[in-house]
Order: C-alpha cells, then sequence, then structure tokens
C-alpha cells in the first residue's frame, strides 16, 4: 500500500460526485456478483482509464518495448481533439485518469494541454514520467495544468546505477526536475501534484533502497514507491535483473531451482470490471500488461467506450480470465498485488 498523505486523500474525495460514486458502486457490485455465480456482468462505466500520450521515448530500458522500438502495433501520438471528444463522453463517471501507458508524456507537446482540460472536468489526473524534460518553464505549467500526481522514475541515486536500467538517461536532469517541481509547486502556492520518486528495484540499484529515500527527503518530494520488475523471459533473466532481496522480486525459486511467479493467478481481476487502456489511436485494450495491444477490444473512432465496454467481445475477454486466467497471454506474467511498496 501506498503511504497515507491526507492532503492527496482529500484531494481525491473532492472529485466524487454523486454521478460517480453511484458509478463505482454498480461497478463494484458487479464484479463481486460475477465472482459469485463465475459469469461477467458488467454494470456501469470504467471508473478509472489509462491514455497513452506517445508511444515515443528518449531512453532504452532493457524490459521496455518503448525503450527497445519493438512494438508490432503502430506508434504515435495522441491527437488532442480526439483526447476531448473522448473526455467529454465518459468525465461524468470517469474518477481516476491516468496519462501513461507506454512512451515518454512530456514527449507530446499537447500533454499539458489534456491534462487541464482532463482537470476541468473534475478528473484525478496522474501521470508517470522519466522527468528527462520538466525544465523550468515546463515545471511551472504542470502546476498549472492541476495535475493530481507525479510519478517519477528514479532507478538509482548516482549516474552509474541509473543507468544501468535507464540506458540512455541523465540522472542529474531528473533530479533538477523534481528540484523545479517542488519549487514551482512552493511558488505557485499549489497543493498538488503530489510527488513520488518511483524506484523500479531491479538487481543494480536494490543496494540503494534506504538512500533513495533520504535524497526524496533532500529535494522535498513527498513519497517513495518501490515497484518490481516485471522480467519478460523470467526463467533465464538474460538481463540479470531480478533481486536479490525477496520482498522487491515478483519471483521466486521453486524446489526445482526453476524461478516462478510468487503471484498464484486466480480466475478474477478487478482491473476488467474498473478500468482500462486507451492507446495514442484510440484502441481500447484490457489493461496496461498488453502493452503491444494484441487484444484489441474495440476502437474510440468508430464506436463509443460504452457501447465497447459492454460488447460481447469485451465480456468474452472477462469471461476468458474467469475460465482460466493462467491461459490468458498478458495474464501469465501479471502480478498484480504484488507491484508496489511505500517507504
Amino acid at each position: 500500500m501506498h503511504q497515507f498523505n491526507l492532503s492527496d486523500t482529500i484531494n481525491f474525495l473532492s472529485k466524487l460526485s454523486f454521478t460517480r460514486c453511484w458509478n463505482a458502486c454498480k461497478i463494484l457490485s458487479s464484479y463481486y456478483l460475477s465472482r459469485i455465480i463465475s459469469k461477467p456482468i458488467i454494470w456501469g462505466l470504467p471508473v478509472s482509464i489509462s491514455v497513452e500520450p506517445t508511444t515515443a521515448c528518449n531512453l532504452s530500458c532493457p524490459e521496455c518495448p518503448s525503450g527497445l522500438k519493438s512494438f508490432t502495433r503502430a506508434t504515435g501520438t495522441i491527437k488532442i481533439d480526439f483526447f476531448k471528444e473522448t473526455i467529454d463522453a465518459i468525465h461524468k463517471q470517469l474518477i481516476y485518469l491516468s496519462f501513461y501507458f507506454q512512451g515518454e508524456p512530456f514527449l507530446n507537446k499537447g500533454f499539458l494541454d489534456m491534462v487541464s482540460y482532463a482537470s476541468s472536468k473534475g478528473i484525478y489526473t496522474a501521470t508517470s514520467t522519466n522527468a528527462h524534460f520538466l525544465t523550468d518553464e515546463v515545471a511551472r505549467k504542470t502546476i498549472e495544468s492541476g495535475l493530481d500526481r507525479l510519478i517519477i522514475s528514479l532507478d538509482g541515486i548516482d549516474q552509474q546505477t541509473y543507468e544501468q536500467y535507464r540506458i540512455g538517461g541523465d540522472i542529474e536532469k531528473v533530479l533538477a526536475g523534481a528540484k523545479h517541481i517542488i519549487r514551482w509547486r512552493k511558488e505557485l502556492k499549489s497543493k498538488t501534484p503530489l510527488v513520488v520518486f518511483q524506484f523500479l528495484v531491479v538487481k543494480p540499484n536494490e543496494h540503494q533502497v534506504s538512500q533513495v529515500k533520504a535524497l526524496a527527503k533532500e529535494i522535498g518530494v513527498d513519497d517513495v514507491w518501490f515497484k518490481t520488475a516485471q522480467i519478460y523471459d523470467f526463467a533465464k533473466d538474460p538481463n540479470n535483473l531480478i533481486p536479490t532481496i525477496d520482498r522487491f522480486s515478483r519471483y521466486r525459486k521453486n524446489k526445482e531451482g526453476e524461478t516462478v511467479q510468487k503471484n498464484k493467478l486466480q480466475n478474477h481481476c478487478w482491473k476488467m470490471w474498473h478500468s482500462n487502456v486507451i492507446t495514442w489511436d484510440g484502441n481500447i485494450v484490457p489493461c496496461c500488461f498488453d502493452k503491444d495491444a494484441k487484444h484489441l477490444l474495440g476502437n474510440l473512432n468508430k464506436s463509443s467506450l460504452k457501447d465497447i465496454w459492454g460488447d460481447e467481445k469485451y465480456v468474452q475477454f472477462r469471461r476468458d480470465v474467469m475460465q482460466s486466467r493462467k491461459n490468458v497471454d498478458i495474464c501469465s506474467n501479471c502480478s498484480e498485488g504484488l507491484k508496489v511498496w511505500s517507504s
């Protein structure tokens, strides 16, 4: 669980209208009813979505399809008019909007305009960034956009450690960007965004877990979240990334000495009921584990989210998860519930 932050909690609760709460109740009740009767039933619309500002990224992280330029799907940048049309259609039910899927959000020049638009609709907005583009000017605009949560990826406290995973990155730019954000938040007397250092724990940086907390405190960052790494070929771990500290690993050794997942996949998934992902070109995919958008459930340029959400194709995907989640490819390396520890 993330550390409790009173200001952020109050801010989040302020976004809850009657319509949003009622929609959330319908989603929650249909999820549990589905589990009871072992049949997918869906009421309401998503309470949370992730939107992909762009697939482009300035880094080359070894377990990231964006950094490796390994997508088989189309790549590009979301258009602001399409984004606004999407938000106009769903903002009354939507509570939480993450501006992140693949890519670096700040590479989209219209990114902060989209944040401002979503904020004007009373939606809680969040993003995750490698912070290389948080110049003084961009930091000020970020505060002024109304962004509620800013997650900064910081996977090391010195250049040598940081660049072992964030290949092509410059830690001095990251730390400078964080300082710009904190300074402008104070200058503008803003309570938002909540600023978080997210530390992806891998073998090369696990020795710095305690040190990153001190660094965050020194800069004025609100919290540190430790994230476990998803390793695609975890049986071989070719990049030698699986940490030796057990609580920061998604994997374990079995009796035969083989590397296996800790997570015992159960035949249900809350994400299939409360959220989904919208790619830059309008495709709907079930969750953030479908990085290459193999499970296309619809496209917002052709159908409304309401129609896609309750369509038989989406219902069938939920049914597949409920019948045998381990046999759904994007679920097979899922670690939902094992991902993040707070400082």
